[in-house]
């Protein structure tokens, strides 16, 4: 049966079609965003979350986007939710997913 949360996953997956060996796989109650093996992403409860480092975080954290929290006591602090306007720019999108896949 399909979850709800499967449109978005494929509206994330659409946005992103053009970054090369993208795939997703279920985890978390959510899907894992992968190029080739390499784990960028989190698609959970209709948000988006990419992989940071100390270079890129910053840049989620200026626009008050805050890190995944797939438990109450568990954070996951180098994936950061997406800034909507982000999200619905493919262009911006592509990029900021590829330097995730790229860190």
């Amino acid at each position: 049966m399909a979850s709800k949360h499967d449109g978005f996953r494929d509206f994330v997956l659409d946005q992103l079609s053009e970054l090369p060996g993208l795939t997703s796989r279920a985890m978390f109650g959510g899907y894992g965003l992968y190029q080739g093996d390499r784990f960028f992403g989190i698609v959970h409860k209709g948000r988006l979350y990419l992989k940071t480092d100390r270079l890129t975080a910053p840049h989620y954290r200026d626009r008050g986007m805050k890190p995944f929290t797939p438990t109450s006591t568990q954070t996951l602090k180098n994936y950061y939710e997406v800034p909507v306007d982000i999200l619905e720019a493919p262009d911006d999108l592509l990029a900021w997913a590829s330097q995730s896949a790229q860190g």
